[in-house]
């Protein structure tokens, strides 16, 4: 993803919750501002901890700093610096809600919560479902006081459901 998109995160103010639309298969690691990963909480649909580590280490940050909220049907095996819940499957948004409640104890005023893909549930649940849970998290993060970024994949889902979206958001943004 183009520098433009690091910088266009890097202009969010704290506490702000930002839907963003990304090309299919990026990772928004790469994009995010420096000051995110001082305390940083990455609900991940696709990758592995492991790649996530490399990838926090590759932007010169401390994995320390970052917890994962691993969202797949796979088993996950990791042990090293990055706090990382028990997996959620895709389909189970109740236990998203619940492995999310959990780890955003861990998320400081000024911490940051993104969201990496959204797209990925919207295979799994209906967009009504999709919606109250982005609305529950977008809440409990903006209460947090905490920036919240929430990334679709770019074409994935119908426009009417993306605007749904970007109503529980306070921006919109491309990368």
């Amino acid at each position: 993803m183009p520098e433009s998109a690091a910088q266009t995160l890097d202009a969010v103010r704290s506490g702000t919750q930002v839907l963003a639309e990304a090309p299919p298969h990026g990772s928004v690691v790469d994009v995010l501002p420096e000051r995110a990963f001082d305390n940083l909480l990455l609900v991940q649909t696709s990758g592995s901890p492991a790649r996530t580590e490399r990838a926090v280490r590759e932007r010169g940050a401390n994995p320390a700093h970052v917890g994962v909220i691993p969202v797949t049907g796979s088993t996950v095996t990791y042990d090293g610096p990055l706090w990382v819940s028990e997996r959620v499957s895709p389909s189970d948004l109740t236990g998203l809600s619940i492995q999310f409640s959990n780890a955003l104890e861990h998320v400081r005023e000024g911490g940051w919560v993104v969201f990496d893909n959204l797209s990925t549930l919207y295979m799994y649940a209906d967009a009504d479902r999709l919606y109250r849970l982005v609305s529950t998290l977008a809440n409990a993060t903006r209460d947090a006081g905490a920036t919240g970024v929430y990334v679709v994949a770019s074409g994935v889902m119908q426009p009417e459901h993306n605007s749904q979206l970007q109503s529980v958001t306070d921006e919109h943004v491309t990368l």
